[in-house]
């Protein structure tokens, strides 16, 4: 399964792309979208959504995985902001028919680290560990992103394996219904 996680942001957007092959994490690609403060909020977006879409084309992710914003305290504009580069990339993968799933920080944090409220140093740490490489040089937006795609590959197998399990019972109970 390969999966797209993505850090918003309106100025800086993290991408990661994930591979996960029998429990096997591989790491395909990551850096970050860059669009210059000074423009206007539209064109930022504009630029952002070109982007991504360039980044769905050449890696054909299974899904994307996007954090949801959290604001506990800051400017209201910043929270909007991220809001809308959310929007973007929710918006590129239904258009190019991509399945999305969305996390929250604390739910990241705790998925690939153990430890809700770690910083980002320490996700980036971990990061680097779960992909046996070393991203110390890596932007923090990106190491973020390759986070939340980590996180879903997390989730995804554990939901196979709840899956799996549910059809085991569903067959073992009609296995036991027709001796009866």
């Amino acid at each position: 399964m390969r999966v797209l996680g993505i850090d918003p942001g309106t100025i800086h957007m993290g991408y990661g792309v994930v591979d996960e092959t029998d429990g096997e994490l591989t790491l395909v690609d990551y850096g970050v979208l860059n669009a210059p403060s000074g423009d206007p909020i539209e064109r930022r977006l504009w630029r952002m959504f070109e982007g991504l879409q360039e980044l769905v084309r050449d890696h054909s992710p299974d899904s994307m995985a996007v954090e949801e914003p959290f604001v506990v305290r800051g400017p209201r504009r910043s929270a909007l902001a991220v809001g809308e580069a959310r929007a973007v990339a929710l918006l590129v993968a239904a258009g190019q028919r991509v399945a999305v799933a969305q996390y929250t920080p604390t739910k990241v944090r705790s998925t690939v680290a153990d430890y809700g409220a770690c910083d980002k140093e320490q996700i980036r740490e971990m990061v680097g560990l779960l992909l046996n490489r070393s991203l110390n040089h890596i932007a923090l937006d990106a190491s973020d992103a390759l986070a939340v795609a980590i996180c879903h590959l997390r989730h995804a197998a554990l939901d196979r394996l709840i899956g799996e399990q549910d059809v085991e019972a569903v067959g073992a109970k009609r296995r036991r219904n027709d001796r009866a």
